[in-house]
């Protein structure tokens, strides 16, 4: 299917053929027949892309500062590969969709919409600029019959101007000023005057002001010299405006400061748009003036109960949530209220796409800018294409010395270590699967992918695949590694292995009978299971290996971790998606000290402390002291309370009388070692390619597992032992 991508690098839009989305749980697959371009955000995203590198540092200093503290920790070289790789990924565009409902995904009839949505009937939706977009049910809404595609796709946008007009609370008779009228200001005009309002429009835009007009407003044309404060104190009977609504979009801090001028004593002002926002007080102070951002389509944005997993506000509590601005919107054109046809400027078809991106960033006059879509058989094409199914099959040996990869997961990780990693390592790049599609044509075209897909089940059972790389979020780690052991597939999966012991018993389960119906003779060809714990494969770790080996009493191991703090609502700390920090990342220190002592863990004790209100985990502050059967002890300080400056992880090590202290996998020193002082490399390395050419050279070779399976499951099962124990 054909779907609008943009490059952040250069700024580059591309209609690009990309596989069709899977109908994934709680969300609706949505075959699209009209959207709308966003004329602020997408001519905003646009213009980021083709800026230079000194001009997005210019408009993202908060995040120029975050990268000068990775250059001091991890190196120049891997900041630069960093920052390439975020840049090089493309960005799908689009949030003004239309289209008619292919398939209802699962759970989708306990989700909040009541299990109401059906096959072949009319949505509009967030979804992107694509022929086929998978969106969350609580992010749709169904379209009156007596309201066209072409409206329709005005709903999102419709949305956002109600918010606004939400916030400011206005009653029958009052007098608001919009501020800037361009699309989202044409749409706030009209729902103002459907509230009961008088009201004043300023803009620059001499055809957009005889739009307001023709919608009930009184205007200002700015770009004549007229005062608009003088105006505002007019159109108010010299009392002052009761409201102001800025929908403009400028860096300048003008628009606030002239709404200020504007409004009556308690005064109410609300930003829908792009301003500055340096404000002062002297103009709020005297007027006891109220100032509000508006976040989007309303309640719900943003949270991802709501978006994701479809757990909807109660109406009692939450009268208007973003799907219900939408059918609110959708209400007002299905009776007339709201005209979106005179904002049609364009229209286009996604083929020329390009062209509409062109005209959204000219000088000439575009309002609604319409991209629409193919209909008829090809809508029924593109069902067929997103059921694609394989034929289950068992694995082959690898043909000349070449494992085949195939990769279930695309995300930032993935494309910028682990694939480039297998590339090195000699593998053939069989297949790239996402869900949404976009991240795996990206990938694949970028490192050679023989095929790229949305279809899970033609990965697992493609007979030309040795292995699968599963890197996809922590909750579908364990049921992937089973599906792929069923089939025969050796898998390297991205910890943790699995969530729960209930999952690690499942994956133990299925090795079992993989065994049992092996004989002896052809033991070798089990598949196998490696986790990428991969800080075990470093080279700083390999030489600690070697020298504590000659040690042959009890070790001492203290390692800290500067874990950083990740936002409270990131899917990480979903205890039922990310597992928890200790799942989701501690667990490569247990492995690391489980491999550098060389003995099975006894025992462990857990401690946190300065639980964060509102973390479901109070895992991210934690120390941790595992006892091993040798008699050496260590301590995991896994701390998300410190400075970024501050290197990232540093190990010492207290054995027979001699110290080792490693810094970031950058600098290794010994203290009182013979022949040793120290090992210093010019760039972090963590041992991710060594990883995984131990796993390559496995599957290859037919090789024993580069990690043990009795190691694997005894980090994994500890690892969730010590969640729960912190939980």
């Amino acid at each position: 299917m054909n779907q609008i991508l943009q490059s952040l690098k250069n700024g580059q839009t591309k209609v690009t053929e990309v596989p069709c989305p899977a109908a994934q749980d709680g969300q609706l697959l949505i075959h699209t027949s009209q959207t709308l371009l966003s004329s602020g955000t997408e001519r905003m995203l646009v213009e980021f892309g083709k800026a230079g590198w000194i001009a997005k540092a210019r408009q993202q200093p908060d995040k120029v500062r975050l990268l000068i503290d990775k250059v001091r920790t991890d190196g120049l070289i891997p900041t630069l590969h960093a920052v390439r790789n975020k840049l090089d990924q493309p960005v799908a565009l689009g949030y003004c969709n239309v289209g008619v409902v292919l398939q209802v995904g699962a759970n989708g009839h306990g989700a909040a919409d009541g299990g109401r949505w059906t096959v072949g009937e009319r949505v509009a939706s967030n979804g992107k600029h694509a022929e086929v977009v998978s969106v969350p049910m609580n992010l749709c809404a169904k379209v009156p019959s007596e309201v066209s595609d072409e409206e329709a796709a005005f709903t999102v946008v419709g949305a956002i101007a109600l918010q606004g007009i939400r916030l400011v609370q206005p009653s029958l008779g009052e007098c608001v000023v919009v501020t800037g009228l361009g699309l989202i200001g044409l749409l706030t005009v009209q729902l103002l005057r459907a509230h009961g309002c008088r009201v004043l429009g300023l803009d620059f835009d001499s055809d957009k002001l005889m739009l307001a007009k023709r919608f009930g407003a009184e205007v200002v044309n700015l770009s004549s010299g007229e005062d608009a404060i003088a105006a505002a104190e007019a159109f108010s009977r010299g009392r002052g405006v009761d409201a102001v609504l800025i929908t403009a979009s400028t860096t300048s801090s003008e628009p606030v400061h002239q709404a200020a001028m504007m409004c009556r004593k308690r005064g109410r002002i609300v930003l829908v748009g792009v301003t500055g926002l340096e404000l002062s007080r002297a103009d709020f102070y005297e007027k006891e003036l109220s100032f509000q951002v508006s976040c989007s389509y309303g309640p719900g944005r943003y949270d991802s109960d709501y978006e994701d997993k479809g757990v909807d506000y109660p109406v009692a509590f939450v009268r208007w949530t973003e799907q219900r601005n939408f059918e609110a919107v959708l209400d007002m054109m299905a009776d007339g209220r709201l005209d979106v046809k005179p904002l049609i400027s364009h229209r286009f078809s996604i083929g020329e796409a390009e062209r509409a991106y062109e005209l959204l960033g000219s000088a000439d006059p575009s309002l609604g800018i319409l991209l629409q879509y193919p209909e008829g058989s090809e809508r029924s094409n593109a069902e067929l294409r997103c059921r694609t199914v394989g034929q289950a099959t068992t694995p082959s040996a690898a043909p000349n010395g070449q494992a085949a990869i195939s990769f279930i997961g695309a995300g930032n990780y993935a494309t910028a270590v682990l694939i480039p990693a297998f590339k090195q390592a000699g593998a053939r790049l069989k297949a790239i699967g996402s869900n949404s599609g976009v991240t795996s044509v990206h990938a694949g075209r970028k490192y050679g992918f023989e095929e790229m897909t949305t279809d899970v089940h033609k990965i697992l059972t493609d007979p030309d695949t040795h292995a699968i790389v599963i890197a996809t979020r922590h909750n579908s780690h364990a049921q992937l590694v089973c599906s792929a052991l069923r089939a025969g597939k050796h898998v390297f999966v991205e910890k943790p292995l699995a969530l729960t012991i209930e999952e690690l018993e499942e994956i133990q389960a299925v090795i079992q009978e993989a065994s049992q119906v092996v004989s002896d003779a052809t033991a070798h060809t089990l598949p196998l299971v490696m986790v990428g714990f991969n800080r075990r494969f470093a080279p700083h770790i390999a030489r600690m290996k070697s020298l504590l080996t000659a040690v042959k009493e009890p070790k001492a191991f203290v390692m800290t971790v500067n874990a950083g703090v990740i936002p409270p609502d990131h899917w990480t700390h979903d205890r039922l998606v990310g597992g928890g920090r200790i799942l989701g990342e501690a667990c490569h220190f247990v492995d690391l000290l489980r491999y550098l002592a060389g003995s099975p863990i006894r025992s462990f004790e857990a401690v946190s402390f300065g639980k964060v209100p509102g973390l479901p985990l109070a895992e991210d502050k934690a120390s941790i002291i595992l006892r091993f059967d040798d008699g050496s002890m260590a301590t995991i300080h896994y701390l998300a309370n410190g400075h970024k400056s501050f290197p990232k992880e540093r190990l010492e090590v207290f054995a027979g009388g001699r110290i080792l202290q490693l810094d970031n996998y950058r600098k290794l020193r010994g203290f009182g070692w013979p022949k040793f002082t120290k090992m210093n490399l010019w760039r972090q390395n963590k041992g991710q390619h060594a990883c995984v050419e131990a796993f390559v050279q496995a599957v290859t070779h037919q090789g024993p597992a580069p990690i043990p399976l009795d190691e694997l499951m005894e980090v994994s099962r500890l690892s969730i032992h010590i969640a729960e124990a912190l939980r």
